[in-house]
């Protein structure tokens, strides 16, 4: 509590720092989308694997509403601990919906050597959104913790099971193709009676 009343703009905000944290807790997300895009433009060979990631972040968004319904953790603006600077509906925040899903990204292209820079910056932008989600009033700082943790463990399940469907495609493509004999050119019933 005592971290989030010195992050959130409360009452009496700072006009130009609640307009940043306005524009980055709106457009924070899209900003994360156009990093990808830019990885999968610049970088041919990742965009299988970021069209996967993309599709976790998908469940990743799913499983995050799902998760905040059945916990029931209301929000600050809600508890009537801050004016809500962000319009925004009354729906619970416990995990936090845009940074599990903007860390899932981040996480997931951070993991592959050829994204990592690109991670860096879908990590700050997600950093960066969680803080500003934080002092327009509609998240704890909590939440945004529980949103990344959320990201990293479903992330960690999505490369476990990309692991393991490498390693059995990868059994079955080693092991040795045997061939049945070939047959003979001549039935065996022709072979027993000698040519006239």
């Amino acid at each position: 509590m005592a971290l989030f009343l010195a992050m959130t703009a409360g009452s009496s905000p700072t006009p130009w720092l609640l307009s940043i944290a306005s524009a980055l807790a709106r457009f924070g997300p899209w900003l994360s989308a156009v990093v990808m895009l830019w990885a999968g433009l610049r970088q041919r060979d990742e965009r299988g694997y970021l069209l996967a990631l993309l599709c976790m972040a998908a469940i990743g968004s799913l499983a995050a509403h799902a998760l905040a319904s059945t916990l029931g953790y209301s929000r600050p603006f809600m508890l009537g601990l801050t004016p809500s600077h962000l319009a925004h509906g009354g729906s619970d925040g416990l995990p936090s919906t845009h940074a599990t899903v903007m860390g899932l990204v981040a996480f997931g292209m951070l993991v592959r050597r050829p994204l990592r820079r690109y991670g860096l910056a879908a990590m700050a932008l997600a950093l960066a959104t969680g803080w500003a989600r934080i002092h327009v009033g509609v998240h704890f700082p909590l939440d945004v913790v529980a949103g990344l943790g959320l990201a990293a463990a479903l992330l960690t399940g999505f490369l476990v099971v990309q692991w393991q469907l490498r390693v059995r495609l990868g059994a079955s493509a080693a092991e040795p193709v045997v061939l049945p004999p070939a047959p003979s050119a001549i039935a065996p019933s022709h072979r027993e009676k000698p040519l006239p």
